[in-house]
């Protein structure tokens, strides 16, 4: 069996699609695999590292979300692109060809689709990307991760499955996390992460929280590798103690697993896949939306945890650290609140999804 799997430009999109490889091989371990990705994105990084086959397809960006002469030119080439994939098909022979986002997407899944290979497309988002909308006109399956993004798409063909999610995600124990980070277990456990880049405004609103931090929880912050240094500077004029056992500060994990095994409550972004890892752990959130998703998709998303009382939400422009002590301090000051918000953020948890999705994609090939 061969498959060819899509997704480019942000974690977002490639993470997702390693986690279906995994759990097709864990069904199929003889499934042969090729990526097709872009080489200026992450995935021309990471897909070789993870031991999986990779080509690059010559885009030059994909579409603004407003009338540009620029369109037309990224539209000739798109057409070009769609001749370059489709030789890509044609020389793989691919069973079925999966795109989890991004729009390095839209000529590999459109060529299979036109030569009639199945197709299937995953979209993490509440509100649907530019190349998923177009693409659900041509695709076999569509598979969402969250209720919202039902309508986005034509009913006949779209199911609800969750996001998928690494199983080392699920496995990681909280006593491992505990002991790895050096916390107590008597206390709880607040995280703090604005993606694998780190994130500005919280950082910024986090360094007074720390600075006054209350002994009544433990924190680890992951600030980025880029906001570190600012970070760390910016307490020492505060005269923080980064001797204290209670707060860790780190610009980048390798362990986030363990991490959030171990977390309490997040303060997060609200991306698609990190939420889906926090409610299949059912960890309470803090969400302050990135405001520069397309779309603005992260607000949506946030506001699914909102809605069924898994979340609170502070939009970034509203973030102080006065408004994220109130926040802070009002959950942790009431434990009953805090357990009936990780018991929502479980509930809306789908742990199964990859091995559900890995089922759609093996169905198409029958």
């Amino acid at each position: 069996m061969k498959i060819i799997v899509s997704g480019g430009g942000t974690g977002g999109h490639i993470y997702p699609a390693l986690t279906l490889i995994d759990a097709i091989k864990n069904k199929v371990p003889a499934a042969e695999f090729l990526y097709v990705g872009t080489e200026q994105g992450l995935e021309s990084d990471i897909v070789p590292k993870a031991g999986i086959n990779f080509t690059a397809l010559d885009l030059e960006g994909g579409f603004e979300r407003h009338f540009t002469l620029e369109n037309f030119k990224r539209a000739a080439n798109a057409i070009l692109s769609v001749k370059r994939a489709g030789n890509i098909v044609k020389q793989f022979q691919p069973n079925v060809v999966v795109g989890t986002g991004g729009y390095v997407c839209g000529p590999i899944l459109l060529a299979a689709s036109l030569m009639k290979v199945p197709t299937l497309i995953q979209e993490q988002n509440a509100v649907a990307g530019i190349t998923n909308k177009i693409l659900s006109k041509f695709v076999n399956k569509i598979a969402v991760g969250t209720e919202p993004a039902l309508k986005n798409f034509p009913a006949d063909k779209t199911i609800y499955t969750g996001n998928p999610i690494r199983e080392n995600v699920l496995t990681a124990k909280r006593e491992d996390g505990l002991k790895e980070f050096g916390f107590s277990e008597n206390l709880p456990v607040v995280l703090i992460s604005g993606g694998s880049r780190g994130a500005r405004s919280i950082n910024n609103a986090m360094i007074d929280v720390l600075a006054h931090a209350a002994d009544n929880a433990q924190f680890l912050h992951v600030t980025g590798k880029t906001e570190f240094d600012a970070v760390t500077q910016k307490l020492r004029e505060k005269n923080f103690n980064f001797d204290n056992p209670k707060i860790k500060i780190v610009p980048y994990l390798y362990n986030m697993p363990q991490a959030m095994a171990m977390a309490d409550l997040a303060i997060f972004r609200a991306g698609a896949t990190g939420l889906a890892e926090l409610t299949a752990r059912g960890v309470p959130a803090i969400l302050i939306p990135y405001p520069y998703a397309a779309e603005n998709h992260q607000e949506f998303n946030a506001q699914a945890l909102v809605r069924v009382g898994a979340a609170r939400m502070i939009l970034d422009k509203d973030l102080t650290a006065e408004i994220l002590s109130k926040h802070l301090n009002e959950i942790l000051s009431a434990p009953d609140e805090l357990k009936k918000m990780a018991a929502a953020s479980l509930s809306l948890g789908r742990p199964q999804a990859a091995a559900e999705i890995a089922d759609l994609i093996l169905g198409l090939t029958k």
